[in-house]
């Protein structure tokens, strides 16, 4: 049978559970349509370290995918395309590989030149890139040089805007609620505060959604600037109000405290600007250690600080991260049977669809304080449920 053409499949930025699912949804239905398929490895990095040499061995960079690869790892997490931050259109030059060293020699290079050479050197008519805001973003810049991209939303932050669902949320929210649940036996049986840090730079649906499932009595998020010492009294409060003596607050990785700054483990940022971050939830445990005397009659209350991090993100992908996947990689083959490119599958009010891809690079998607966040109580809101999608927050485009 004569191909149709190439579809290319690349995963960029943090795993979380779903990719390989949605890879294989891809894959098999590309490949029943009349498709080959390409997985390129490492995201945009495979892209980069190309060489556009017939005897080069790219093994590395490219892998042609069969149904029976995909539907062997589209069960387990992660991605086994692998996966970076790499960006292209502003590649460090110690990272620009060494055949394309001598043309690109600035500090910051842009080579999407090369890229779309490379596109074209692999035959690829359809790039369908899996990840978040910042992997999408290139996405939309290939898309604006003429390449033919359909996008499928990832992370487990839920911050991609367009959709109300990212492939990882469900998973990360799970994970979540049961690792804080798990925790609460040594809260209680010690009296003590329970400090959870959990992941959301810039969103805190990750914190938001687990609370409001009754995982936590408060949590604190990116979108608003939190008082401490509010913090410790509400707490104190809660604490007392429990037969078991404990409380639970939920940390976004992104929160602040009022007139501070964000918690970044270092001063290394990768190729998109961001620091990685971590610590807020170390300071918020110390101080709230330091301030619980004078909200518990003068006796202290100690802590415990836990930073789940990557055990929300590992593993394999629970129910609807194995659902929601299968049906974006369909969506997009429906986009690519019907031509159609520039295009973000989406998720929008409990129905699948799709937004114009530049959504990813038109705003933040961040949660809306005035909706869904009580800022005097530090906790959800829980009233006008009316209507609203299952995950409750919208993308509200």
């Amino acid at each position: 049978m004569k191909s149709k053409g190439t579809i290319g499949i690349l995963t960029g930025g943090g795993d979380v559970p779903g990719l390989n699912p949605a890879i294989r949804a891809v894959t098999i239905r590309a490949i029943r349509e009349g498709y080959r398929v390409i997985g390129v490895r490492r995201g945009w990095a495979g892209l980069a370290d190309l060489v556009r040499e017939p005897d080069a061995d790219s093994t590395d960079q490219v892998q042609e995918l069969t149904e029976e690869i995909v539907d062997r790892a589209g069960r387990t997490g992660g991605t086994f395309l692998h996966t970076s931050r790499t960006r292209p259109s502003h590649l460090p030059q110690a990272v620009v590989p060494e055949h394309l060293k001598s043309k690109y020699a600035d500090e910051f290079n842009d080579i999407t030149p090369e890229i779309l050479k490379h596109l074209e050197f692999l035959g690829i008519d359809f790039l369908v890139p899996i990840g978040g805001d910042d992997t999408l973003s290139y996405g939309q810049r290939l898309h604006e040089e003429g390449v033919r991209v359909v996008a499928v939303p990832k992370t487990m932050d839920n911050d991609v805007p367009g959709t109300d669902y990212c492939i990882g949320f469900s998973t990360c929210v799970t994970r979540t609620i049961e690792l804080t649940h798990a925790l609460r036996t040594t809260a209680g049986s010690h009296e003590r505060f329970l400090v959870i840090e959990v992941f959301g730079r810039y969103a805190g649906y990750t914190a938001l959604l687990p609370t409001m499932a009754g995982a936590a009595d408060r949590c604190v998020i990116p979108e608003h600037e939190f008082e401490i010492e509010h913090l410790a009294e509400l707490l104190a409060e809660d604490r007392r109000n429990h037969p078991s003596k404990y409380a639970v607050v939920l940390v976004s990785e992104g929160a602040r405290m009022k007139s501070d700054d964000m918690s970044f483990e270092g001063s290394e940022a990768d190729q998109y600007g961001h620091r990685k971050l971590g610590g807020i939830g170390d300071r918020v445990a110390a101080r709230l250690k330091d301030l619980s005397p004078t909200y518990n009659q003068g006796r202290r209350v100690n802590v415990v600080n836990q930073r789940l991090g990557y055990l929300v993100r590992c593993g394999n992908p629970d129910a609807l991260d194995s659902i929601v996947p299968m049906a974006f990689g369909n969506l997009a083959l429906d986009l690519i049977l019907s031509n159609t490119s520039g295009r973000l599958v989406s998720v929008r009010n409990g129905v699948y669809d799709s937004v114009p891809i530049d959504v990813v690079t038109g705003r933040k998607k961040v949660v809306d304080l005035h909706k869904y966040y009580n800022v005097e109580r530090l906790r959800p809101v829980y009233k006008t449920l009316i209507r609203q999608p299952l995950f409750v927050m919208t993308s509200d485009v």
